[in-house]
């Protein structure tokens, strides 16, 4: 969906209806379409990662559980 021109095949929307339901299509298409335009948008003004790591994700940082730093105030 991100590919210029946009592409998306009758086979993977086949795979993404047995597994989403019509919202969930709808909500992750939208979310898709945006962090699309996000991306474009902060290319197009040489907006780089701010301490995030480049790629396709962004690492956990090492430390205690979620647990434990959620209780602390």
């Amino acid at each position: 969906m991100t590919e210029t021109p946009v592409e998306v095949s009758d086979t993977l929307f086949r795979k993404l209806r047995a597994k989403f339901t019509d919202a969930q299509l709808v909500e992750l298409t939208a979310t898709l379409a945006w962090e699309n335009y996000r991306a474009r948008f902060d290319h197009a003004f040489g907006i780089e990662a701010e301490g995030f790591t480049k790629g396709s994700y962004c690492a956990m940082p090492v430390g205690g559980s979620r647990k434990s730093r959620a209780a602390t105030p």
